[in-house]
């Protein structure tokens, strides 16, 4: 492992993304051992921040400053490389990338049909140097090292061999966290590494992070992930990056106490000047005596002004809305002896059921059941391999896709809003707004936005469509604490109908479901609580 007395450092750090400051001019150190969480709201600019750390910045992420890393690297994007890093496209291949092993492997087995077809000393010498070096690097071990890592994430090895493209949302989490894991490096940087995952998936995780002895970052709103593993928090609001020792539990009553403490310091600051500019202004036109005291007093003043407290700001609550819906028919999904295959694969055989206007569905199945797949074909997006979906009178839909694929990559914020129903831009703007995202954010491409503000456009365009049925598909997903509160009171008073995916206990909640369809059983049965305990299940 690392030996330098500092593996992550930083320091006049600034970072810019359009026209927003992320980062002012702020230092940084993750020292050997140490597990530190970064924390904010969505858009404050943690992925960014982390991109700038890892080299691996968009063309419209500006920074400058000083970050130095010590050792090697283990970087979890939040968003997955398509076809992965591998020299095939398999997340087999793309696990062994990590160490370069993919292309020792392959080079290994060219050396040994040309040493095959010509026995010379130098053929002989060349597969030597690379058996070598394949074995140095774990080679004759790595089946086996995956095999561990994805019986602790809950993957099926198999998965591993299957196309890349083709795993669900959750299979592919798992493979990009077994490949970091599988690198063994000396510094991690992780972000959102819960996403998508189960209950007993996140444990070993958690485990697995706390006996990691190389130094870690992780952006994370899991807050049991962070309590258990994180021996600092770095918090990013308003430009300015602020260390607080311990856990994230520790974290959010320094905070509150550092909020309330610079209130009451404020308050004082201000009845103090008040009280002195009351009593110099009292004294000015008086005697020369009198008005070089109130002199003096206004010296005061400048001095107790310019050195105000600053106020830290304290979280406020979302509120998100969407606007009543159009009156569907009584029936407004039907679906019949649904199927999908993807080749040899059927993921779905014969799933059947009908929604009533108002029903609250959510489909529940561990990953890879199909529930994505699903949801494509509800929303239209893809076509079933047999069976129908049928819409009642009536009926628009609104998709919310797991991976935001309804969001055009080459429109700017503001202009993947509709604006059919919204002609205005001032109104299409002040949508966006309402979803929490500012002005100068609606102006960005939407790689250039952070997963949680992805999630939020997404949401915006659904209140732009004025459907009267929601397919979601993980509406949750990189989306702050708050935010995910502020969904699930948006959807838990919305009238219309809804199926929804998610693995989120508390929007599951929220959202008070009137039936369920369970995967890979197929079986539609009336919402019961004790399905909340399946709906973590992944």
């Amino acid at each position: 492992m690392c030996q330098a007395r500092w593996v992550i450092v930083g320091s006049s750090v600034h970072v810019e993304i359009g026209h927003r400051v992320l980062l002012r001019d702020s230092a940084f150190v993750v020292g050997p051992g140490e597990k530190a969480g970064l924390v904010g709201r969505n858009g404050t600019g943690k992925s960014s921040f982390v991109s700038v750390l890892v080299g691996e910045q968009s063309t419209e992420v500006r920074s400058t400053g000083n970050v130095r890393i010590t050792g090697t690297v283990g970087y979890l994007p939040q968003a997955p490389v398509p076809r992965g890093l591998g020299l095939e496209a398999t997340g087999f291949s793309h696990v062994l990338s990590a160490r370069g092993l993919d292309v020792l492997d392959d080079a290994l087995d060219q050396a040994r049909r040309q040493m095959a077809k010509d026995p010379s000393e130098a053929n002989i010498a060349m597969f030597s140097d690379l058996e070598e070096q394949y074995r140095e690097n774990g080679g004759y071990e790595a089946e086996s090292v995956m095999g561990r890592l994805a019986a602790g994430l809950g993957l099926a090895e198999g998965v591993l061999l299957e196309d890349i493209e083709r795993l669900s949302g959750g299979q592919r989490r798992r493979v990009d966290l077994i490949r970091v894991l599988f690198q063994s490096p000396d510094v991690m940087i992780l972000d959102e590494p819960t996403n998508h995952l189960d209950m007993p998936a996140k444990r070993w995780l958690m485990d697995e992070l706390a006996t990691f002895p190389g130094a870690l970052l992780v952006i994370s709103h899991d807050l049991e992930l962070l309590d258990r593993s994180i021996t600092k928090v770095f918090h990013l609001a308003g430009g300015a990056l602020t260390e607080y020792k311990g856990t994230y539990s520790s974290y959010r009553a320094q905070l509150a106490a550092n909020v309330a403490g610079s209130e009451r310091a404020a308050a004082l600051e201000d009845r103090e000047i008040r009280r002195l500019s009351t009593l110099a202004d009292s004294m000015r036109g008086s005697t020369n005596r009198r008005a070089r005291v109130a002199k003096s007093i206004d010296k005061r003043v400048e001095r107790l002004e310019s050195n105000r407290t600053t106020v830290i700001a304290r979280e406020r609550a979302h509120t998100f809305r969407l606007p009543p819906p159009q009156r569907s028919g009584a029936v407004p999904l039907e679906v019949r002896s649904l199927g999908v295959r993807y080749g040899s694969l059927e993921v779905l055989r014969q799933v059947s059921f009908t929604a009533g206007r108002g029903d609250r569905i959510v489909v529940i199945g561990r990953n890879g059941a199909g529930k994505s797949s699903l949801l494509r074909v509800l929303a239209g997006v893809q076509q079933p391999s047999r069976g129908a979906v049928t819409l009642g009178h009536q009926v628009t839909i609104g998709y919310f896709a797991q991976e935001h694929e309804q969001v055009d990559p080459s429109l700017t914020a503001l202009g993947n809003i509709d604006d059919s129903v919204l002609v205005t831009e001032r109104e299409r703007r002040a949508l966006l707004g309402s979803f929490g995202l500012p002005s100068k954010a609606a102006d960005q491409l939407p790689e250039t936005l952070s997963g949680g503000e992805r999630a939020k456009l997404a949401l915006a365009m659904l209140a732009a469509g004025h459907a009267n049925l929601l397919v979601l598909d993980e509406p949750t997903n990189n989306l702050d604490p708050a935010s995910i509160d502020a969904v699930g009171r948006m959807l838990s008073i919305w009238p219309g109908t809804i199926v929804a995916v998610s693995h989120d206990r508390s929007f599951v909640g929220a959202l008070e479901p009137t039936h369920a369809l369970v995967l890979p059983s197929e079986r539609y049965d009336f919402w019961r609580e004790e399905y909340l305990d399946d709906v973590a299940m992944r």
